[in-house]
């Protein structure tokens, strides 16, 4: 009776495994190749339909209002990137001024947008070098529509490529 011991071990060589691992594998690539090519061609041959409330060019509009009038802003026209701000007013007594600064621009004038985006840390350096200035009582009754107008004189001075026509500060709070 042979035991284990006494039987010839069945090996393969590493010639043949590999050769069956880079079979397997390179079909799988000829059928991702195949699926991505066969995927393509259907959306530039066959041009399928957006589905309903796809967003994209010619979509319906989903909340089944009119498109924007050409030139009217939207919610997304609204420029947030100063933020939130946290001024430390330069006072014998402890103050906060606590701000939010948005306006309206023309999101469709690409290189406005970019140069706002850029210029949002110059946006807060101004509106926190305005506010350090003043006195907790000078802050407590002051006249918003002046401030605003001086800090929008101060940021349409750093711009080039358009001005802003309005300022709006969401949030103004003093905490002392």
């Amino acid at each position: 009776m042979k035991t284990i011991e006494d039987r010839p071990l069945v090996r393969r060589s590493p010639g043949r495994v590999l050769s069956l691992v880079s079979g397997i594998l390179g079909f799988i690539a000829i059928v991702l190749v195949l699926v991505i090519l066969g995927g393509t061609a259907y959306a530039f041959f066959l041009k399928p339909e957006k589905a309903p409330g796809a967003i994209g060019a010619g979509s319906v509009n989903p909340g089944g209002a009119a498109p924007p009038a050409p030139g009217a802003l939207t919610a997304a026209d609204i420029f947030t990137g100063i933020g939130r701000l946290r001024i430390a007013v330069n006072s014998g007594e402890p103050a906060t001024v606590l701000l939010s600064i948005t306006f309206p621009y023309p999101g469709a004038d690409r290189a406005f947008t970019e140069e706002l985006a850029g210029k949002a840390p110059e946006f807060r350096s101004i509106a926190a070098a305005y506010f350090a200035a003043l006195s907790p009582a000078e802050l407590l009754s002051l006249d918003e529509a002046k401030a605003k107008a001086e800090i929008l004189r101060r940021y349409n001075a750093e711009l080039r490529l358009g001005k802003i026509e309005v300022l709006y500060f969401n949030d103004y709070m003093l905490l002392e």
